[in-house]
């Protein structure tokens, strides 16, 4: 389900005018006409508004601004405000307040400081949104509905007691007997074996490591119970307003670690994602591309929703660099390219108080006199020109594996070197392919990945048996797979698979390691190439593999560090280190060798990207660019193109692509 209004690309973002007095208010209107603004998001932090006191309800402010909107033309996104409970609800249910970790419980005064299992919390919840839902169904301007603000940011998980009491519960219907959990737990080790459910606690702090098959679970917990709370409020919204499609913004699919997307997925209406710039990565567009591609991954290749990113500067950063000009338009138009219907923003006018008060907005504290609202509004009339491009798909022959599950269970404690980072692999792939101006899908180990001539399994520390298997049938039925080291290392319970590493690969890569070698912090070891590599090498033994480079020097020397093994119609590839320099030409290699068609020649700065026989030609550097091999219309002036394009630096270039003559 999909929202059928605004038309077109939708534009706008948050609106907060509970903080203004009416004639700013009436003036917002007018600037969101000038801007051609056709949705915004209400309500999301206006619980203590809305319910003034327990079962009391006020939506006499919100229906005259509602109205207002309507009657100009602005569709609503309607928030459940139940990311920031209020006060006086506060007050009667200290309880509510989350755990952390190591047993302190938070104030009021941020957000999300509720616990998603305290039952006084469910309580309310339900009674809200059933109030919400009630008053607002039916009313025309309200499109579609949007509940709570970024779930596990900065509330993962909690340790309160509601938490360790469903907890219990969760274990209870998930293991069935306790000596189950016992063998799953591996609670043998260190003398933890439960002889009763009310013997388990969390895995609170210690002075030590705590088992880490129990924190696995606990993160599955966590993220299931957030969930919960999500479907809650989802199921209601449905029974009143059951032709309204129903979501939650995501705190950036890419940094949403404590979330394991592919499973809220599956209770999504439509996938949204908000996404904000690390400000001093030079190259943080490709973090921007990553992050498009993985929402639109997660919403099944379907068109998604950038829910929130920034007009300028943020406020929570270290150093919060404001948006450079041109950069702004870069952004929203690449969330396009890659499947976004929407560019939203958090937020639409610039708070004077509060936390959030140094965050840029649509409307800059500086004024519509200022170039940013002037590039907001022509931002404004370039997403009407690309209004044809609503609901059409990106389409790619590559894809990274991403599994948060492995996510999690890679970065617990005492792993054979700190550099074992989940996002440190993930991103270097990624980079690299956005480099060869190849785009990418991202999957789950045991989705069906027949599709793709490549798939690259960038950190797979847990794998499955079954996926094992999915990933060991796709490369014989021709597929071409690329795994990185410290893969199929141990199964969902985070223990170790049977026989030598990488056990749940083995087979499919036709090798064994006989032992790893991690590298000291700045170490490096030199490959056959002359190209260094860091953190990791490993004693590789081929069992029907064939090498293709290997280690110069280090621990290793003289055995492989890049295989190949032709297994059926198509081949698997393994790394057993990392390339310093030579990633890109490593991928280079493997995507040759299937086939994978892509553009050739062009900078590192030209992010090339097509969509719904639109290609989008974005130049992130100082300099003009020329790009051979595309023609068409360029969407924003008319110009033709049948030769090279040109554009200019900083520039974006849109082409309705036409076949060549």
């Amino acid at each position: 389900m999909y929202p059928e209004r605004p038309a077109g690309i939708a534009y706008g973002g948050d609106y907060n005018p509970e903080q203004w007095p009416r004639e700013v208010l009436e003036e917002d209107v007018a600037l969101m006409r000038e801007a051609g603004v056709n949705l915004v998001t209400l309500g999301l932090f206006s619980w203590a508004l809305m319910e003034p006191e327990e079962g009391r309800f006020a939506f006499g402010w919100l229906d005259e601004i509602i109205d207002r909107l309507h009657a100009n033309g602005v569709a609503v996104d309607l928030g459940t405000p139940t990311a920031a409970p209020p006060a006086w609800f506060v007050a009667r249910h200290p309880d509510v307040l989350p755990v952390t970790r190591e047993g302190v419980r938070i104030g009021f005064g941020g957000r999300q400081s509720a616990c998603s299992s305290a039952p006084a919390f469910r309580e309310a919840t339900a009674r809200l949104v059933r109030a919400l839902g009630e008053h607002y169904r039916g009313h025309p301007a309200v499109v579609m509905w949007h509940v709570h603000n970024e779930y596990g940011a900065p509330l993962g998980e909690c340790y309160c007691e509601h938490s360790v009491a469903a907890w219990r519960a969760w274990l209870r219907q998930k293991y069935r007997d306790i000596s189950a959990l016992n063998d799953a737990w591996g609670t043998t080790f260190w003398g933890q074996t439960y002889t009763d459910w009310a013997e388990i606690d969390a895995p609170r702090a210690n002075h030590t490591t705590v088992n880490p098959a129990q924190r696995l679970d606990y993160a599955r917990f966590s993220d299931g119970q957030h969930r919960e709370h999500y479907a809650l409020q989802r199921d209601i919204l449905r029974e009143l307003t059951p032709g309204l499609p129903v979501t939650t913004n995501f705190a950036g699919t890419v940094n949403c670690k404590s979330t394991d997307l592919w499973q809220w997925a599956r209770e999504l209406d439509v996938i949204a994602n908000d996404h904000y710039l690390q400000a001093e990565r030079p190259d943080n567009h490709i973090d921007l591309a990553m992050s498009a591609d993985l929402a639109r991954s997660v919403a099944g290749g379907r068109p998604w929703m950038l829910m929130e990113h920034s007009a300028g500067a943020v406020n929570w950063q270290p150093r919060n660099l404001a948006k450079r000009p041109g950069e702004m338009r870069r952004n929203s138009l690449a969330h396009v390219a890659r499947g976004s219907d929407s560019v939203l923003f958090f937020q639409f006018r610039a708070s004077r108080f509060g936390a959030e008060k140094f965050h840029s907005g649509m409307v800059p504290h500086a004024g519509t006199g200022s170039e940013q609202w002037r590039e907001i509004v022509r931002l404004g009339a370039d997403l009407r020109k690309l209004a044809g491009l609503r609901g059409s798909r990106v389409r790619a022959e590559v894809a990274l594996v991403w599994d948060w599950e492995s996510y999690w269970a890679l970065e617990l404690d005492w792993r054979p070197s700190v550099d074992l980072t989940f996002r440190e692999r993930m991103d270097a792939f990624y980079e690299a392919l956005w480099r060869e101006h190849v785009t990418v899908d991202f999957v789950h180990p045991s989705a069906d990945i027949s599709g793709y001539r490549v798939v690259v399994a960038p950190s797979s520390y847990l794998l499955t048996e079954a996926s094992a298997k999915n990933l060991h049938r796709y490369v014989e039925a021709g597929g071409h797979l690329l795994v990185s080291y410290f893969s199929g290392i141990v199964d969902e319970h985070d223990t170790i698979h049977p026989g030598a590493h990488p056990g749940a690969l083995r087979e499919l890569l036709g090798l064994s390691i006989e032992e790893f070698h991690p590298l000291r912090e700045h170490e490096t070891v030199t490959l056959t190439t002359g190209d260094p590599a860091r953190v990791w090498s490993e004693r590789v033994r081929p069992a029907g593999a064939v090498t293709v480079e290997g280690f110069a020097d280090g621990p290793d020397a003289g055995h492989p560090a890049l295989t190949r093994h032709d297994l059926g119609a198509g081949s698997a590839w393994y790394l057993a280190t990392a390339p310093v320099t030579g990633l890109r030409d490593l991928l280079a290699r493997v995507l040759d060798h299937a086939g994978v068609s892509r553009p050739r020649g062009l900078p590192d700065t030209l992010e090339l990207v097509r969509r719904g026989g639109h290609v989008f030609l974005i130049n992130h550097g100082d300099r003009p660019v020329t790009a051979e091999g595309v023609s068409g219309v360029s969407v924003f002036d008319g110009v033709r193109h049948d030769g090279p394009v040109t554009v200019p630096a900083g520039a974006v270039t849109v082409l309705l692509e036409t076949p060549r003559p």
